[in-house]
């Protein structure tokens, strides 16, 4: 088994990590924050917009049963990556878009994953992509507060807010 671990930040992170976890491959799952300016931010400081911070999913995979562009995929439809510090009724900067790579193979799969979606958006009039493409290195991941871990698993009927632009990633394009 090879593992690696991929971050992504899809809005409210409870929903995003639900739709990860339930991929065949995937090893583990949490939720956290990244991207700021602080250090061990709390959920409530993060809430303030002050830390800089957005929601993120730590997903850790077995790259010999799923790959990196199958969680771009999947990253990509289940939210609007067009809405700037958004998703739904969630509004704040730790709502925003953002991918954090772990090496140059994950931004490059990144890049050419958002060009392939990009193009899907234009051809129905849908707006620029503004995800954030960050380096995970020196944006240090912070695991959330228990509670918030597998929180929907705890809470089947919980809050789930993604927003979708209703663009499939073509499946063509997915490398198995």
């Amino acid at each position: 088994m090879s593992a690696q671990t991929a971050y992504f930040a899809t809005g409210c992170f409870w929903g995003a990590e639900r739709r990860f976890w339930k991929l065949d491959g995937v090893i583990e799952t949490s939720v956290g924050y990244m991207g700021g300016t602080v250090a061990d931010p709390s959920y409530e400081l993060v809430c303030t917009g002050r830390t800089g911070h957005t929601e993120t999913v730590k997903v850790v995979f077995d790259t010999s049963k799923i790959s990196y562009s199958r969680l771009l995929k999947e990253f990509w439809e289940m939210h609007d990556p067009t809405s700037l510090d958004r998703q739904g009724n969630d509004i704040g900067s730790q709502y925003r878009s953002a991918i954090f790579t772990t090496s140059d193979q994950q931004k490059s799969e990144v890049e050419q994953s958002l060009a392939i979606y990009q193009a899907e958006l234009d051809k129905n009039s849908i707006g620029p992509i503004v995800t954030q493409v960050l380096a995970a290195d020196g944006n240090e991941y912070f695991e959330a507060e228990k509670y918030h871990q597998r929180y929907l698993e705890k809470n089947p009927n919980g809050y789930d807010c993604h927003s979708s632009t209703g663009i499939n990633f073509p499946e063509s394009m997915v490398s198995a």
